[in-house]
């Protein structure tokens, strides 16, 4: 009969007999398979192997394995996804032959492991690590670990797991990805395939299969991150390795904290996402998405097109490039991508060199900043950015290059596609240099954005200094001509208008508003619009009572209804308000170039009657402070929803401090000024004190504090310096008020004279932290741990030295729990206060009044 083979399965667990059949012991013998409704677990209890159902799937049956002790279940795994069994006869068991299998009723084989016939394996074992990966292996006689034959972390289903390997060779002509389910209630292979892209420069690609086309890219590896995945830079994701070992390249996902569970899932919709189990919330939480914008699908803008997720439209040409088809292009399908506007003169100029002619008309690069590069890169090994420079210019086939130090020399000679623009602050992306022709390069000059190669013909480069030369002598007696007509002409000017200052500064906003009418308000001017003061007071019935939403220290807010149906908020400064000119030029020039899902938007503006009006998209839910400081209304605000604001308060001010086209610090962040729409998304508004700050500073003085009693740091109150941790210290306040339910500037305790921050750190320090959470919440105890560590995180923001207070993207990193280990709070500022009334703790309903430029601003009825 030959040499017989032994079935056995080697479980390394310890024996749990407790669980009944549901779980069975170390070894399995042939009698023992795994059969339905018995499962196993990992040594350290981590995961589970048996069979499940999904939800929503009748009665299919599948082997596989899942988290242990995570509610769902959480598969990581499946063997026979493509052949479900459709009864609970199943068996999982190893074969005659060695295999492992699965197996109906009948003994029809759904799955095998697939290994070959070898007589000189006389038996084998299978164990489930606490890796989450089933390892079959070759038995040996002193019961050592013998030779691994398979293991189904070289069969991945939808899930990368740390220590899995994506890549070309994993094992000899084994290529390992990551393969999407059809939908979550069925597991047989989907459409959507994860790879790395073994060319020169790594990356990893999701593919559409049944299309046979990309749907995302990574960008390349740089030895640290991908340098096209924007959140590998800001936050951490996981430790991805890329190894090269001879014939393999793969890429592997670290353990990280091997005291929590990442997983990444590549959903049926091809979204690769990260997902971080929060043991005190019992749930899993998204972390990351490798399609975050419309902007991350693949080719998104075609050939030469650029994707900004901030422009709109968010699809643009490079520079020196125009529409392929501009019908297409104006409609919105931008696939068909650009083409250039004047060829090259590469093959020309490189004829220059061998016969001696001079030419001037050379070219050139253009440079574009927080740029993830394009697709189809080739791959110099250039020791500098200007030996990279050289050799594209010479090169005619190199369109473009960028040079990145762990990288080197990336080239371009194909049509570039994928290209997108990243926010200006953000850490992601690197210099693209696009070659162009010298006619191009011309009508950039003036805007700063241009690199024009210094490598040129010699010849060229002496006729360049004798024009320069001529040109300079010509500029110079212009020059002093013109400067001398021009101080006459601004002598008259100023004589003339010492005393049309306002009027002069209202028709100065003309200019930023553009000069359109509401009739084509919702065309195609990408400009603000700017309203006839008619159209605004018909719609908010002569700006009656009625129609206002509110009011503050410049102005009211009304509701109003235009007369092609579009509902909008008008903003109308008081007249003779000295201060109102100087925020309201503010609030236009500064929000019209901000866009963030939780900024408020701005529609346009008026001018005329010497009026300054603002109009903004309409919030039905009016502000924050509407629900959060009247009883009735703050019963609405469970947990869940206080949180989806405090984030989305967190992420607004982030995008102004860190990743917006400005810098901008917004100095009166306030319960008032965050209106919440429809779906009480949060959108903070009210931009008439924000400041602009350059790319290098990092505060600034003033002697005009403009503010909200209660909300300003103690730095800018007392001194009129601010930052940041200006706007900072502003959030933790706002952070305390939605935990507790109750206002900052109307909390009394005449025991101990204390305001809310002085009342939170008396609790905090007692240890009494939870006596701080809003009664209405108390019945939600299973957030109790979140709630807690919000108040965490806001005595941290009302820490008295600013020094010592995190910035935004560490606070939206301590709110979500990327950051697990808190720092102990210093001592808030304004912890005492003098009240004048004896009274216990109370809330006194504050009077609307402006001293000093300090604001208090109250809501109205609807």
């Amino acid at each position: 009969m030959g040499i017989e083979r032994r079935r056995n399965i080697k479980l390394i667990l310890p024996c749990l007999f407790t669980l009944l059949s549901f779980l069975i012991g170390y070894y399995i013998s042939d009698a023992l398979d795994i059969s339905d409704h018995q499962t196993v677990v990992s040594s350290g209890g981590k995961f589970r192997l048996g069979f499940f159902s999904l939800k929503n799937s009748s009665t299919n049956r599948y082997a596989g394995i899942w988290f242990n002790n995570i509610p769902g279940p959480t598969i990581i795994w499946v063997a026979n996804q493509d052949k479900p069994l459709n009864d609970s006869s199943g068996v999982l068991k190893i074969a005659d032959d060695g295999n492992l299998v699965v197996s109906d009723g009948r003994k029809n084989i759904l799955w095998t492991s697939g290994l070959l016939s070898n007589a000189s394996v006389v038996d084998t074992e299978a164990e489930l690590m606490d890796t989450g990966n089933l390892v079959l292996r070759e038995k040996t006689s002193d019961n050592s670990s013998g030779r691994i034959l398979w293991e189904s972390f070289d069969y991945a289903s939808n899930v990368l797991l740390p220590g899995m390997k994506v890549g070309e060779n994993i094992k000899p002509g084994l290529k390992g990805e990551i393969t999407s389910w059809r939908d979550s209630s069925d597991p047989s292979t989907g459409i959507f395939s994860l790879e790395l892209d073994p060319s020169k420069l790594p990356q990893i690609i999701i593919k559409n299969v049944s299309k046979d086309k990309l749907h995302w890219r990574s960008g390349p590896w740089n030895n640290r991150v991908f340098i096209g995945v924007p959140r590998m830079y800001s936050v951490y994701v996981d430790g991805f390795f890329l190894v090269r070992d001879g014939q393999q390249v793969y890429l592997t996902l670290g353990y990280g904290n091997k005291t929590s569970f990442t997983r990444f899932v590549l959903e049926p919709d091809g979204m690769f996402v990260q997902r971080d189990w929060l043991e005190n919330n019992r749930e899993w939480v998204d972390v990351w998405h490798s399609q975050e914008t419309e902007c991350d699908i693949y080719g998104k803008c075609g050939p030469f097109g650029s994707c900004n997720a901030l422009d709109s439209p968010i699809c643009s040409c490079l520079q020196g490039f125009e529409p392929k088809s501009k019908d297409e292009w104006s409609n919105g399908n931008w696939l068909g991508g650009c083409v250039r506007r004047t060829e090259l003169q590469c093959h020309t100029n490189n004829n220059a060199i061998s016969t001696g002619e001079v030419r001037k008309e050379l070219d050139g690069f253009l440079k574009l900043d927080k740029m993830k590069v394009p697709d189809h890169v080739e791959w110099w090994e250039s020791q500098s950015t200007k030996e990279c420079e050289q050799n594209c210019l010479n090169n005619c086939s190199c369109l473009a290059y960028s040079y990145e130090n762990n990288i080197g020399c990336m080239w371009w000679a194909s049509d570039m596609l994928d290209i997108q623009k990243f926010g200006n602050f953000s850490k992601a992306g690197v210099q693209l240099h696009i070659k162009v022709a010298y006619s191009e390069l011309r009508s950039f000059t003036s805007n700063g954005k241009v690199l024009i190669s210094e490598i040129s013909l010699e010849n060229g480069i002496a006729a360049k200094k004798k024009d320069a030369r001529l040109i300079i002598s010509i500029a110079i007696i212009i020059g002093i001509a013109v400067v001398g007509l021009c101080t006459f002409i601004c002598w008259r000017w100023m004589a003339k208008q010492r005393g049309e200052k306002q009027k002069g500064a209202e028709l100065y906003l003309l200019d930023s508003c553009g000069e359109t009418s509401d009739a084509n308000m919702f065309g195609d001017n990408k400009g603000l619009v700017m309203f006839h003061f008619e159209t605004l007071a018909m719609a908010t019935n002569n700006f009656s009572e009625a129609s206002k939403l509110g009011h503050g220290g410049f102005g009211s807010v009304y509701k109003a209804n235009l007369v092609n149906g579009q509902v909008v908020a008008v903003k109308r400064l008081a007249k003779g308000s000295g201060q109102g000119l100087e925020e309201f030029k503010n609030e236009v020039l500064v929000i019209s170039k901000l866009q963030h899902r939780n900024l408020v938007r701005l529609l346009g503006c008026c001018t005329e009657r010497e009026e300054k009006i603002l109009v903004y998209e309409y919030m039905p839910n009016k502000s924050l402070d509407a629900f959060l400081f009247v009883p009735t209304q703050r019963t609405l605000l469970d947990w869940r929803k206080r949180f989806h604001i405090i984030e989305g308060i967190t992420r607004g001010i982030l995008y102004l401090h860190r990743d917006s086209r400005l810098r901008v610090i917004h100095r009166d962040l306030k319960a008032s000024n965050v209106l919440l729409d429809e779906k009480l998304n949060p959108k903070i508004s009210d931009f008439g004190m924000a400041r602009i700050f350059g790319g290098d500073e990092l505060q600034a003085d003033t002697r005009r504090v403009v503010g909200t009693y209660g909300y300003m740091s103690p730095e800018y109150a007392m001194e009129g310096r601010f930052s940041e941790k200006s706007d900072v210290f502003s959030f933790g306040v706002l952070l305390l008020e939605i935990v507790s339910g109750k206002k900052n500037t109307s909390f009394h305790l005449q025991e101990l004279s204390l305001s809310l921050l002085g009342y939170a750190w008396k609790l905090w320090k007692e240890s009494m932290a939870q006596a701080l959470i809003d009664p209405t919440l108390l019945s939600e105890q299973k957030f109790e741990a979140d709630i807690l560590r919000c108040i965490h995180v806001g005595l941290l923001c009302v820490q008295e030295s600013a020094k010592y207070r995190p910035t935004m993207s560490i606070v939206l990193s301590m709110l979500t729990s990327e950051i697990v280990n808190l720092p102990t709070p210093e001592r808030p500022a304004f912890i005492e206060r003098e009240v004048s009334s004896p009274s216990c703790a109370s809330f006194d309903t504050p009077k609307p009044f402006s001293v000093n430029n300090v604001t208090i601003t109250s809501i109205e009825g609807s």
